[in-house]
């Protein structure tokens, strides 16, 4: 062992979940004493010497005897080669630990490091079971396009990002962007440096999923299994992608998972229980860290405080004393697990739920009371946007839907929906009619809207709507809503459909797209009857679907040109 080894120090942060306030994980921090070679900064241009601190971080942790899954930092250079990625390999093995407990955090510089050898180096690390994390992403020489070709299963930006973000658009914009990337290659967001209650509010605001800081708890000899957590803000102005029909992804919720060998005998399983008294189940796993069983905390130790338990079981394998795990892919959305309990064994509703990989391979438990939680106040904040007479999403989460699929390079098609005269119908039949009429709009969009998946519809106010669908989604729209007879307190009523469609790269977010929209509403307005005009941004003319020109047959177009 090197001379330097003797006065290094390691030092532990936890890792937050800040959907369900516990440790994630332990970072582990290499802290050489004041007055020794600066190994840290040797150890970036010497992939051996960093190495050999990725195995001594591991060292370090089982000295902890945590049971807390680690982020290890390591050079892109270094897992480049990835055979002198040895040390590593044969520290986590003599700690007892499996490759998928260990997060490998990728720290630059990345420009000199071959792109291709990288990559495929981070594949044979993923095929072994280790987790990747790019680290200080924001602020170093990571490439998005390599960001992005890496699908880290985290994304940890820099402290840099971190300070000003409630009060800095751009940086919130930046966050922003980051989440999307995640959320498209099925990733965590998290971010170092929270050292505020306001930092901490700012990072739940935009989204970010796990977090480091002093606030939380500051680097430390000793590994922390708790960490201050202040009450958490309410989180509003969240967009489209970030509540998703099918509810929040169940990676997010992500909880360290207590694994022991299929082998493990009862009372080598009790040992770990009362050694640890916050983990509240095992689980059994195969020589790949596949689930075979899973004990619950409160059961087994039940049936080992019995008259015999004791002498029954503890010298006999556990297996005896477990249920099958419950399992679900790390894809899974927390309504899929919620569905998964309810049709469960009802002895069992409060048991942990393994969430494995594409190879079957445990990488954590997620608890009921955190699902049930999150869904609850997704609910909450759900019902807040509607509106109180259609009980649909008001604008804001149709332009943030629309403003997702610019960014993402798409074609976006937007229409405006409006009742004809709406307020001679109020005057001639009352507002109570006007509300059912509105109303009954209301649940058609919704009703088409279900049968369109890349649909979205919200209500403005008053009479006003907006479809959001592909260019070639909207005729059951119309169908539904202009080829049938409408009326209001027995007057015969008419809608208006006004339609913009905004080609890739066109415009750059909702507000232009809806001021090309406003002269297309004129349009549809100007003709009589049920109509419906579509405009192609930089195209010349109008689209007439439905109406007629005043005076005259169906007119197939008007001249005029669509601008932005």
């Amino acid at each position: 062992m090197p001379a330097w080894t003797d006065q290094l120090r390691f030092a532990f942060q936890p890792v937050v979940n800040l959907a369900t306030g516990s440790v994630a994980a332990l970072e582990t921090l290499a802290r050489p004493e004041d007055g020794e070679v600066d190994v840290l900064t040797c150890a970036r241009h010497c992939p051996d010497l960093d190495a050999e601190l990725a195995a001594l971080a591991v060292r370090a942790a089982a000295e902890q005897e945590t049971p807390l899954p680690l982020h290890v930092n390591v050079c892109a250079g270094t897992v480049a080669r990835r055979p002198g990625l040895a040390p590593l390999g044969a520290a986590v093995r003599a700690a007892g630990r499996l490759p998928w407990e260990i997060t490998l955090d990728l720290v630059g510089p990345f420009t000199p490091v071959p792109e291709e050898e990288l990559l495929a180096a981070v594949a044979g690390l993923r095929d072994a079971g280790y987790r990747i994390c790019a680290d200080g992403v924001g602020d170093g020489d990571l490439p998005l396009r390599l960001l992005g070709e890496l699908a880290p299963d985290v994304v940890k930006l820099d402290r840099s990002l971190c300070a000003r973000l409630e009060r800095d658009p751009g940086r919130q914009a930046v966050v922003a962007a980051m989440r999307q990337l995640c959320e498209r290659v099925g990733g965590l967001l998290a971010i170092e440096g929270v050292e505020t209650e306001r930092q901490y509010a700012a990072v739940r605001q935009a989204g970010v999923q796990l977090a480091q800081g002093h606030l939380f708890a500051p680097p430390s000899r000793r590994a922390a299994a708790e960490v201050y957590l202040p009450v958490p803000p309410a989180v509003t102005g969240r967009t489209a992608a970030d509540r998703p029909a099918s509810g929040p992804p169940v990676a997010q919720f992500l909880q360290p998972a207590a694994l022991l060998p299929m082998s493990a005998s009862a009372g080598a399983v009790r040992s770990h229980l009362t050694g640890f008294p916050e983990v509240s189940g095992v689980l059994l796993v195969d020589a790949d860290g596949v689930p075979v069983r899973a004990i619950n905390r409160d059961r087994f130790l039940l049936s080992l405080s019995s008259r015999y338990g004791h002498a029954l079981y503890a010298d006999r394998p556990a297996l005896r004393l477990a249920d099958r795990p419950r399992t679900v892919g790390a894809d899974a959305t927390a309504w899929q697990v919620l569905d998964m309990i309810a049709d469960g064994e009802r002895d069992r509703t409060g048991d942990d739920v393994a969430v494995v990989d594409e190879r079957g391979r445990c990488i954590g438990v997620v608890h009921l009371a955190d699902i049930l939680r999150a869904l609850a106040e997704s609910r909450v904040e759900e019902a807040a946007r509607l509106n109180p007479l259609t009980r649909l999403p008001g604008s804001d989460a149709v332009n943030a839907e629309v403003d997702r699929r610019i960014a993402e390079g798409r074609e976006v098609a937007l229409s405006w929906l409006d009742v004809d005269g709406f307020k001679q119908v109020n005057d001639g039949a009352g507002f109570a009619a006007g509300d059912e009429l509105i109303r009954a709009v209301g649940r058609t969009l919704a009703e088409v809207a279900a049968d369109e998946p890349a649909s979205r519809v919200g209500h403005i106010g008053g009479d006003d709507f907006l479809v959001l669908a592909g260019a070639d989604g909207l005729e059951p729209f119309a169908k539904a809503l202009l080829d049938v007879a409408w009326s209001a307190g027995g007057r015969p009523v008419t809608l208006s459909l006004a339609t913009v469609v905004c080609p890739a790269g066109s415009v750059s977010g909702h507000g232009p797209a809806a001021a090309a929209l406003a002269p297309l509403k004129k349009a549809a307005k100007d003709l009589p009857g049920a109509s419906w005009v579509v405009g192609r941004l930089g195209a010349e003319g109008i689209e007439v679907r439905r109406g007629a020109a005043p005076g005259g047959p169906p007119a197939p177009q008007l001249p005029c040109r669509v601008r932005p």
